[in-house]
């Protein structure tokens, strides 16, 4: 069985120790997606959501969680991220919205929550701000589509 890296040997919770680990370039890739109805899609489409412009708020709120990461999830390093890229590309045929965000950095420790965190966070801004007029809206898929450096160098799963 394999060694579990984040519990000590007394069974606490630990941080990994990556001081030692050389800086690399990283880049992780993640995507997800929102689905609404029809009538939801349009309002967002036509920019008729009263709380504003979905789309460019979400955008922000990916930036910005992906930037707070290491203060949502546990164990998770703090890091220097180099670039942040949150796309929300309208779905028309399945009234969804579908996001992209690309993380990049150079460090010790790879960027994958990072991007996970910024489409989680941006779909849940979409939600938010659509809530009114469309509860049943579903947040899907998310999911890591690549990644690099480290390692493991190159992962390509989509």
């Amino acid at each position: 069985m394999e060694e579990l890296t984040h519990i000590d040997s007394s069974g606490r919770p630990q941080m990994v120790d990556v001081s030692r680990k050389p800086d690399t370039q990283r880049q992780a890739v993640a995507k997800g997606r929102i689905s609404m109805k029809a009538a939801t899609f349009s309002l967002i489409q036509k920019g008729e959501i009263k709380k504003g412009n979905v789309l460019a708020v979400a955008q922000l709120a990916g930036i910005m969680a992906a930037k707070q990461t290491p203060h949502l999830i546990p164990l998770c390093h703090p890091i220097f991220i180099g670039d942040i890229r949150v796309e929300l590309n309208l779905n028309e045929r399945d009234s969804s919205v579908e996001i992209t965000s690309t993380v990049s950095s150079v460090g010790k420790t790879g960027v994958e929550m990072e991007a996970l965190t910024a489409v989680a966070v941006a779909a849940l801004t979409v939600y938010d701000m659509c809530k009114a007029v469309d509860r049943g809206m579903k947040i899907e898929d998310i999911r890591l589509i690549s990644k690099r450096g480290g390692k493991s160098g190159t992962i390509i799963l989509e």
